[in-house]
């Protein structure tokens, strides 16, 4: 990365700790070994493993034994649905929200077409769940509700432990996305009512391609990779020792770090959010109001389109992404904002920028010096500038052309 780029895209990918590089680095070069071969050479790599274990567990407020490593969020999420759903395969109906992540959204929309039924909750317009819907549609039929942690567009963190108790009620699983919200909020497995829990390394300062779950004691899990008995015959397939020695020590980096860094990380974005308000107008905080993630903010700014924005800021060398989802030759905005019932006006202008431990004051105060000129400017270009009916009807057009 160039040294003097501003890097305020944590939520998307973190920078790898120098310390977890260090770590791995001899589990690449020397001690190569297959830690489940029976001979000393594997043997000090099996030691390895199992001490990384241990930290994630610790991370995670867990017992060593109820950690699967596998290779990111992704096969996390699929293979928690799938656990849960073998394991009650005369219960076919399953309670998620509008605002998952892909890995989770997409796996249940394709269980729809298998016969599943899906309840997808709302949120208000602060990004939050009302709890009332979920108890209304938890039946004796619910096999599975999985439901992220914190959001990873606007850092809205749910009511998890609220949520498992009415889960409890019915006997269902419950599964928690806690991609983002690991290392960013203390955990205690030994307490909580999460039955599986999904997790990412490169969220958390490890390299990408390596992750965990949390599987709690008792809870009965069918692998989705069907091989060897690797991880106490949950996932199978040699395990990638380097990234797990990584993700070992980044765990036990983010629970050194956890208090002092959040609470640095949550000055820094409440400075940058509270000086943006005062000095651009037509612009709001996209999830304030209620409990987020210390690290993030998503700014909605009124009339100009985020990928400008963006564009002129990656001009200044800093780093930050849309709160739009949109692809190329497609102006369709974020499902998560789209979710909260935001105006248009909002949708399609909305910038998320989200910090770590990294993150200096010198950095805030960048893009505090620069972000105000970069709006008015796109202002000035916008043939709607203040005028909320016609943005909204050039924006319906947009769509429906689509």
């Amino acid at each position: 990365m160039q040294k003097d780029c501003i890097y305020l895209d944590n939520n998307a990918t973190t920078k790898v700790d120098p310390a977890s590089v260090e770590a791995m680095m001899p589990y690449i070069t020397d001690y190569y070994g297959n830690p489940s071969s029976m001979h000393s050479f594997g043997g000090q790599v099996s030691k390895a493993v199992k001490e990384a274990r241990e930290k994630v567990a610790a991370l995670l407020g867990a017992n060593e034994s109820e950690i699967i490593f596998t290779s990111g969020g992704t096969e996390g999420d699929n293979a928690a649905i799938r656990a849960a759903l073998q394991a009650q395969p005369k219960k076919r109906h399953i309670i998620t929200t509008q605002v998952e992540h892909p890995a989770v959204l997409n796996v249940c929309k394709q269980l729809q077409h298998q016969g599943y039924e899906v309840t997808y909750l709302s949120v208000d317009k602060r990004g939050q769940l009302d709890l009332h819907e979920l108890e209304a549609a938890l039946t004796g039929n619910t096999a599975l509700v999985t439901i992220m942690y914190a959001n990873n567009e606007t850092g809205v963190v749910f009511p998890i432990e609220e949520i498992g108790k009415l889960v409890k009620e019915y006997g269902a699983i419950f599964h928690v996305d806690a991609v983002q919200a690991v290392g960013k909020i203390p955990m205690n497995m030994k307490d909580s009512t999460i039955d599986i829990l999904t997790m990412s390394g490169h969220k958390i300062h490890a390299p990408k391609g390596i992750g965990a779950m949390y599987v709690r004691r008792g809870v009965r899990f069918r692998p989705l990779l069907i091989g060897g008995g690797q991880e106490r015959g949950r996932r199978a397939g040699t395990p990638n020792v380097p990234a797990i020695v990584a993700l070992g020590k980044a765990a036990e980096l983010e629970l050194l770090h956890l208090e002092e860094a959040t609470a640095r990380e949550r000055k820094l974005r409440d400075r940058l959010e509270k000086t943006i308000l005062e000095l651009i107008p037509e612009c709001e905080v996209n999830g304030g109001g209620t409990q987020r993630l210390p690290n993030t903010t998503n700014i909605g700014f009124k009339y100009i389109e985020g990928e400008a924005i963006l564009l002129l800021l990656n001009q200044e060398k800093i780093c930050a992404s849309s709160g739009s989802a949109c692809s190329s030759g497609s102006l369709e905005p974020s499902h998560v904002l789209r979710a909260m019932g935001l105006p248009y006006t909002i949708l399609h202008g909305s910038i998320r920028f989200s910090l770590c431990r990294y993150t200096t004051e010198a950095e805030i105060d960048k893009v505090i010096e620069v972000l105000p000129s970069i709006v008015k400017r796109l202002r000035e270009m916008s043939p709607f500038k203040n005028d909320d009916a016609s943005w909204l009807q050039e924006q319906e057009q947009v769509l429906a052309h689509n």
